[in-house]
Parts: structure tokens; sequence; C-alpha cells
């Protein structure tokens, strides 16, 4: 009978042994984990996918923890390999005196073991072949290899996996920066985790932290005194879980743009590292000035709209559309075009709707810098005479009855070209916008990258939808000098073996002719000095830059897309149910402060603002302010020539073919276009 009885044992031992050698032991140490986002410098800027783990060595974990785990847990780690005979004859002499399983005999390998594989139900049968797995892990890992893998698989309740994450969760800390109390507190509810969270159950909580504290001192791992003072000292429990996910618009963008990036299962398997091109100074002030100065409006005597403070927990609770004042906003960074700041709404916890990128708005005379960079690629000059008065019907081809007029209901007459964009004519756009042809604008906001540009008169005043991010990343393409870079958020992925898997393209070419470019930011500036932009002066910005606001018909849709020469944000506001915001509520007045303080806050040092450099060979021509062309001593005795610095691709090629006659050779000193050269220009069209 004892050889029948050894054999069978023996055959028992070897099934197992030969089951547990079918698993794979590098499971052991692949844990998935919440997929981490970076910001431009490399820092934590939040996580994502996964489970809720942070995966640490063991090096970063407090000796406080791994002592009381040990006590608690597997007094005897160092002592066994994988199985403790010890434990067990111990365990079952307990269980049989309190008549039950009361104490279990699992080692801390075991308990791993059961964590890594699939292993069966509280049976006999799992157990030894827990068992036999146990041996075969200790047979491949270290003893502190064996710990670090523990501390970082097990669930620490609720919904928190590893040491790192429970201690972020519970105590608002690393894992390394554990106090005893904290760290014999952490270690006594791993047995019941959910039961024994001190979020819901602080009293049980503690009574197991000093069951763990008194088995320490039993052991020997600490004296009596050092003890005590862990049980009197204050526990800081955090009053709700930290939220190692931060749930808001920039984290949304990643998250989509990582549903176009990635596979199905390279987003769940987690432990990605994913480096965006966020600047955490930046977003920070985007993301508290967009709130702080929209409560500025809602707090104006007379303001007509629910504000965001009326917003009742019921109705965010029922996902209810915000009947409140919104914005958004892009920034992104000239040179490389990586999105620097993102602010899709005001709370994301009360609307998930990514304004920024995902919700088209008209976008009114923000668009007319395009319009006039058509103008000025077809051989129209900053100097240039157009009149502002009233459209007459049948003016705009394709539109016999539109007639337009000035926001301001005013009309000045002949004026330069440039003035147009700088005081925001409508008029005047209107018929440099004809003159440019709808086909070259169009042609042109494509190259920019605003797509779908229908080609309607309505565009010459921005009567049609695109997305802040398009909008602003167009921008870029006059502050990079015609150069564009695609826009993006995400520069680099890791997987979780720190294999690169994806890197941003960095796609750039030529879009717009460089002089056309330089051109339109140099009167864009001119917005910000004296046009319609200027209280950012009085606001508190004075670095170069230039820009231009816009606003809708009724005052629906405010804007402002404003650039340096390392920067360029864009900022819209409105309501997400299209209405009149507040009479008078043009893009200076509710987007341009936004757009200021973000500015504002960009460190200079990172993002330098300096002169818009000219480009290269500039010459200086005189040229006719009616036709375009190279001045004619006939456009001089006509007071219809004057002075301007030119790109050379800008430089008009023949001479004026109005006032015809021998092109001047000498040119005089540069000077504003003086008022007898409007007279001229009403001479020449039969006027008085």
């Amino acid at each position: 009978m004892l050889i029948v009885g050894f054999l069978i044992m023996a055959a028992v031992c070897v099934t197992y042994a030969m089951w547990a050698s079918t698993f794979n032991l590098e499971d052991v140490q692949q844990m998935r984990e919440r997929s981490t986002v970076y910001d431009m410098d490399g820092k934590v800027f939040s996580r994502l996918a996964g489970e809720n783990r942070i995966v640490v060595p063991s090096e970063a974990v407090a000796r406080n923890f791994k002592e009381a785990l040990l006590c608690r847990e597997d007094s005897r780690f160092y002592r066994h390999r994988g199985i403790d005979p010890v434990g067990i004859v111990r365990a079952v002499v307990r269980n049989v005196s309190r008549g039950g399983a009361s104490e279990g005999a699992s080692t801390l390998t075991q308990q791993l073991a059961r964590n890594s594989f699939t292993l069966g139900g509280k049976t006999l049968h799992r157990k030894l072949l827990e068992a036999f797995v146990a041996l075969r892990i200790e047979q491949k890992y270290s003893k502190e290899e064996i710990l670090g893998h523990y501390m970082n698989r097990i669930y620490f309740g609720p919904g928190g996996y590893g040491i790192e994450t429970a201690s972020l969760s519970y105590f608002g800390k690393h894992a390394k920066d554990l106090s005893l109390g904290e760290a014999a507190m952490i270690a006594g509810i791993i047995r019941a985790p959910s039961y024994f969270s001190p979020f819901t159950n602080l009293k049980g909580a503690l009574k197991q932290r000093d069951q763990v504290l008194a088995r320490m001192v039993k052991l020997g791992k600490i004296p009596e005194a050092d003890a005590l003072a862990a049980k009197e000292a204050p526990l800081s429990v955090a009053g709700k879980r930290v939220a190692l996910v931060h749930e808001n618009y920039a984290m949304d963008a990643v998250a989509r743009e990582l549903n176009i990036l990635l596979s199905d299962d390279q987003r769940a398997e987690g432990g990605l590292k994913i480096y965006t091109t966020f600047d955490p100074v930046v977003q920070k002030a985007a993301q508290e000035s967009m709130d702080a100065e929209l409560r500025k409006v809602e707090s104006r005597p007379g303001y007509a709209h629910p504000r965001k403070a009326d917003f009742t927990a019921e109705a965010k609770e029922q996902e209810l559309p915000t009947p409140y004042l919104q914005g958004a906003l892009v920034a992104i960074e000239n040179r490389s075009g990586g999105i620097r700041a993102l602010v899709g709404g005001r709370d994301y916890s009360e609307s998930k709707l990514n304004r920024a990128f995902m919700a088209k708005r008209q976008v009114g005379s923000t668009f007319k810098p395009f319009v006039y960079a058509a103008a000025f690629d077809r051989g129209m000059l900053p100097g240039a005479t157009i009149s502002d008065a009233p459209l007459e019907r049948g003016e705009v081809k394709g539109a016999a009855t539109w007639t337009p007029d000035n926001s301001d209901g005013s009309n000045k007459g002949i004026l330069r070209a440039e003035e147009g964009l700088i005081q925001s004519r409508n008029t005047m756009s209107v018929r440099i916008g004809e003159r440019a042809g709808l086909p070259a604008i169009t042609k042109l906001a494509g190259e920019a990258g605003l797509a779908d540009v229908p080609q309607v008169p309505g565009i010459y005043l921005g009567t049609f939808e695109a997305t802040v991010r398009d909008l602003t990343a167009a921008y870029t393409v006059l502050a990079n000098g015609g150069v564009r870079k695609q826009a993006y958020l995400i520069e680099r992925i890791d997987d979780a073996n720190g294999e690169t898997i994806y890197r941003a393209s960095h796609i750039s070419r030529p879009a717009i002719d460089p002089g056309v470019a330089w051109m339109t930011t140099n009167i864009l500036t001119k917005v910000l000095e004296k046009g319609t932009a200027a209280s950012a002066r009085t606001l508190g910005f004075t670095k170069p830059a230039a820009g231009k606001t816009g606003t809708t018909n009724d005052y629906v849709d405010a804007w402002f897309v404003g650039y340096t020469t390392s920067l360029t944000c864009g900022v819209w506001v409105g309501l997400d149910t299209p209405k009149t915001i507040m009479p008078r509520g043009y893009g200076a007045t509710l987007a341009l402060p936004i757009w200021v303080d973000v500015m504002k806050a960009a460190p200079a040092a990172r993002y330098p603002a300096t002169a818009f450099p000219q480009p290269a060979n500039m010459r200086r021509v005189s040229v006719c302010a009616i036709s375009n062309e190279l001045a004619t001593a006939a456009c001089e005795r006509a007071d219809a020539a004057y002075s301007i610095d030119l790109p050379p691709s800008c430089v008009p090629n023949d001479s004026c073919s109005v006032h015809r006659g021998e092109v001047l050779t000498e040119v005089k000193p540069k000077r504003s276009v003086p008022q007898n050269i409007f007279r001229s220009f009403k001479k020449f069209f039969g006027g008085e």
C-alpha cells in the first residue's frame, strides 16, 4: 500500500509539474497598465487605456511597505522556494483548532501565480497547480523580482492595481513616499480591498493597519514605539480617488488621434508612452482664461443668456446641452506645427463636445486675410485705391441683389486696400474679392488647409464654416512665410516594450507665395496697432504680432486669430445653438481678451516674439495706385504714383496701362498716397 501511495503521489506530481510547464512565465512580468500621456517636456500629462495600474520598479516602493506586506502575507518569503511546508502545517493546525478554514497557507509566490494565470476555482486541483507554477516562478525569478511583480500586479481596490496606483489613490503620493502607518494600512487591506477600502470603511481599514503594525512588532521588524507613533500619527486619506486619468478636451483629442493612428489591440493592450506636443504652461493658461473671461461676459449688466453658474447638477447628470456661453481655442507652434494648447469648451464634465476639433462655425472676417492674399497673388498691392462706397445692385457677379454694408453702417470713400483689412471694411473686401476671383480665393484657401470653401461671393466676408483647429492652422501659413506645416498633437508613441510604433511625419510644403504672405502679415500687424484689435495693447499685450478679428452677422460668432513669429492662437466664442451673444459682441470684445491672456502667459524664452522678417532682396519701387503696375511719369503727374518696398516676387513686370508713358527710374522717398490720388482715381472713372 505504501508503494502504491507513493506511486500515486509521484504520478500526481509529474502530472501537475508537466501541466505547470505549459504556462509561459514571461506573462508574470507582462502587466497591462494605463498608457501614459506626456507633455512636450516629457512630463506626465495624464493616463489612459489599459488596467488602472502604474508599473514601478521595486526600488521605487517604500521599504516600510515591503516589510509590512511580507509580515502580513508571507513572513517566511526569503526562506522558502515557492511553497512553505512550515506555513502549511501551521495553517492546518490553526484551522483544525478553530474548526474552519480561517487561515490560508499560500505563499506570496503562489498568490502571484494565481494572479498571473487562470488556474481555476477554489479547489484542491487549483492549489496543486498553483504550487507547481509557484515552484517554476521561483526558479526563473529572483526574490526581489517576485516581490516587485507581486506589488505591481495585485488588486488594491477600488478599481486600482499595483502599489503605485493604490498609493496615489488613497494618499495622493508616490509609493516611495509612504509613511509607516500608510504602508501598514495598504498592506492590511490586500485580502479584502473592496470591503476595507478607506473610502468606504475607514474604521475597518484602520483596524487592519493596527493588525499589520502589531505583526511587524512581533516579528521584530519595528520597535513598539514606532508602531505606537504610526497609530497616533494623522492619516490623511484622500477625500476621493485621485483622477489618474484627466478627462478634458485635450485628452479627448489625444484619444481621437489614437483611434486613427493605432489598432484596437494596440490601444487595449495599454502600457503605451504617448508623447504629445502640449505645453503645460500654455494649456493651463488657455483653460483658465477661457472660463474666467467668459464669466466676466456673463456678469455684464443685461446679459440675456443662461450663465454657467446656473447649470444644474440635474442637467449635468442628464447630459443636457449647455445653454451657456461657450468657447474654443487652439494654439500652434509655428516652427513645428505642434499643438501647444487645446480647449474645446468651458467644462468637459458638463459637455463632451470638443468645439476646437469637432464643431464648425461661420468664420466671418477672419477669412478676409486670405481674400486679400489671393488679390495680392494676382497683382494687387497694399496701396491700391479701393472704394468703400456702398455696393450697388448687380456689382457682385452671381449675386445681383447682395449689397452688404460695413458693420458700423458708415462708408469712407476711397481708401488704400490695406485699410480695408486693417479696419475690416466689408464693402472694400467684397470689391477686392471680386478682383481676385472666387477660383483664386478658394484655391489659395485650400493650399492653406481650409478645404471645401464654397465658390460663392459670401466667402469674401467669411460666410462659411470651419473648425478652430483648421482656421488656426491656416493662419500658421501666413506666420511661416507661406509654408504650410501640418498641425499635429502626437509626436511619438512607444509600446510597452519601449519600441517606437509611431512618429510624427512633420509634413511641410510651400502653400502661398512668400512675398504675398509677408505683405498680408505686414498689414495684419497694423490690425493690432490701429485696427479692430488695437485694444490688445490696452489689455497689456505689447509684443510684435499680427492677427484678425471676426464677427458674424447679428453677433452670433466672435473670433480672434493672431500670431507672433513663434506661436499662433485662434479663439472662438459663441453659443452652441447659434444666436446673438450680445449687442456689439465683436471678436475684439469677446475673443481677443482670451487670446491676450494666453499669449502673455506663453514663456518668452520658448516663444520669442520678434519683428516679422522681410523676404530677402526687398526692392523699393514706384507703382501706380490705380493700376498696381510700375508707375510712369504720367502717373506721377496724375499724383497716382507712390513708393513701396516689395518682395521680388510681388514687383510688377509691366508699366502702368492707365497712365501710359516712360517708367520712372528714380524712386522718391517712401510716402503715403496723398489725397489728390483719390481725386485722380475719381476723375479716371468719370467722377467730379
